[in-house]
């Protein structure tokens, strides 16, 4: 079972992989840090692991206080540098949960040290993307030394090497899209269309968004696992 949280705010979607009576959760949200409390709680779930797909830039993770609270495993890759997790990961590491195991895919270009995560689950596969694939987008690559160049060979080549039928769920979404899969994404998101690495390239790099608001808070924050 996957439950779903979703924090306005940053636009980002948390998710609670459940199975019996442990439980992981991905990109937890300090803001929504009591709703995730109260639900492990009252459906008396034991918390395992908390794990972010990267640093942050648009909200502080509640890695570090899901520890203080749950007791759980924290864990980010070991690209973030982040000496606060309990265990650093690296590319194909795999995270034994429950009867589950979750493959750790080293994914760059959104930003230096972003991973996917992938699991088997009931003859049904997913991909936790992070900002690396969105439905229908793609992460941005103009901060925390994101590169656009790192981010197309994990779209066209690392990604691609999934199977199409996996269902992919995002840490954000921005148009009310709520899951997809890794085929329908190859044949209809935009930013996996590119006729050469340099057209992706030239058009990631002219996207001139505005930072995330709170950008200089959230990396340091994140950083220590959101702990102040």
């Amino acid at each position: 079972m996957i439950e779903r949280f979703f924090h306005e705010d940053s636009s980002t979607h948390t998710y609670l992989i459940i199975r019996g009576n442990e439980c992981i959760i991905i990109d937890p949200v300090l803001d929504d840090i009591d709703q995730y409390s109260n639900f492990i709680t009252k459906k008396s779930l034991n918390l395992a692991f908390a794990l972010d797909t990267h640093i942050h830039a648009d909200h502080i993770t509640a890695l570090g206080e899901l520890r203080e609270r749950h007791g759980c495993i924290t864990i980010m890759g070991e690209q973030s540098m982040a000496a606060c997790v309990s265990q650093s990961i690296h590319d194909g590491e795999v995270i034994k949960f429950a009867d589950l195991e979750i493959k750790t895919l080293f994914t760059p270009g959104h930003t230096d040290d972003s991973y996917c995560y992938y699991m088997e689950m009931d003859n049904t596969k997913y991909l936790f993307t992070g900002d690396t694939l969105l439905i229908n987008g793609c992460g941005r690559t103009d901060f925390q030394n994101g590169s656009s160049s790192e981010l197309y060979n994990s779209l066209y080549s690392i990604l691609k090497e999934l199977d199409p039928e996996t269902i992919i769920f995002p840490a954000h979404d921005y148009n009310g899209k709520l899951q997809s899969t890794l085929g329908d994404e190859y044949k209809n998101n935009p930013r996996l269309n590119f006729s050469s690495q340099e057209e992706f390239i030239k058009f990631m790099d002219n996207l001139n968004l505005p930072d995330p608001k709170l950008m200089d808070v959230a990396v340091a924050a994140n950083k220590n696992c959101g702990i102040s």
